[in-house]
């Protein structure tokens, strides 16, 4: 099985003028400075790449370029979470083609899920490809949040859901997971200011959008961790909360596609509904890089 652990680096979508078009040559810059900078694994088509405001076409053609971009540098955890079922089993079948090491699934609906259509949708997308599946928990963008037992249930259930993201911003679900999983299910941080918290719950990786920014700061706190330094850990921690937090309100696309602008990579503005980040967030966010340069 792939070794998904350490830091997990989210790439973004760069788009052309007003968001129309891909601009894949600076896809894959922001590939490399992020392998460059020591990521463990890369992570497209999450809510930092926007994968939810990409047509198909779009989609194919990120997901396609990301694996081959990566070339095994290393592993390709693609997000591809959908409306329908049928449409998750199409991205994760197509990203399965092309070579992802692991998908990742949120349960998006419209309507609310019950636990039984959240199983069978897990199940159908497990049924369909021979890759892990990394079951995602995150009710702010999915507007489901599966309980600890749900989640094990499906991990019983569903052979290929190896693996669980988990971004409530609650600890104790890391800490329930560990009790009831009995450490036999490995998961990873998704919420950027539970970083340390999870490291110290005993999370295998971190997935975050950060890296495009900080690596080395983000490296070196998964190093302190690994090493059971934690007052070093500490010290890493609140030094970048300022920037985590940052990243979290502001929103994923916006801020990190405004902080990639400030250290020279233009990868163009999210796609609307999303606005830019506006002129007091790019001077707050200046500051604050600055302040970890």
């Amino acid at each position: 099985m792939t070794n998904i652990h350490g830091i997990i680096g989210y790439t973004i979508t760069p788009f052309g003028a007003h968001g129309e078009g891909l601009d894949l040559p600076a896809l894959g810059r922001s590939i490399d400075r992020l392998i460059a900078g020591g990521v463990h694994a890369i992570a497209p088509l999450g809510s930092t790449g926007e994968g939810a405001y990409l047509s198909d076409a779009e989609w194919d053609q990120v997901a396609e370029f990301s694996i081959k971009h990566v070339a095994g540098r290393v592993p390709t955890v693609v997000s591809v979470s959908d409306l329908t079922t049928a449409k998750a089993v199409r991205r994760a079948r197509f990203a399965e083609a092309h070579g992802a090491d692991v998908v990742m699934v949120l349960p998006a609906s419209y309507w609310k899920l019950t636990e039984a259509e959240i199983l069978a949708h897990y199940r159908a997308i497990g049924d369909s490809i021979g890759v892990p599946i990394m079951l995602y928990n995150n009710p702010a963008t999915s507007g489901t949040d599966m309980s600890v037992e749900l989640i094990l249930r499906i991990v019983n259930d569903v052979e290929n859901v190896t693996m669980v993201k988990e971004s409530t911003g609650d600890i104790q679900r890391m800490h329930k997971l560990q009790l009831l999983g009995e450490g036999r299910v490995p998961f990873y941080n998704g919420c950027n200011p539970l970083a340390l918290e999870a490291f110290a719950a005993g999370a295998k990786g971190w997935c975050t959008a950060a890296p495009n920014l900080i690596p080395q700061l983000n490296l070196d706190l998964y190093e302190a961790t690994l090493a059971g330094d934690l007052g070093k850990a500490r010290e890493l921690f609140y030094r970048q909360l300022p920037l985590l937090d940052f990243i979290l309100k502001g929103g994923l696309p916006a801020t990190i596609k405004a902080g990639l602008r400030l250290t020279d990579l233009e990868a163009g503005d999210p796609r609307l509904p999303v606005f830019p980040l506006n002129e007091a967030g790019r001077s707050q966010l200046q500051g604050i890089l600055k302040t970890l340069s």
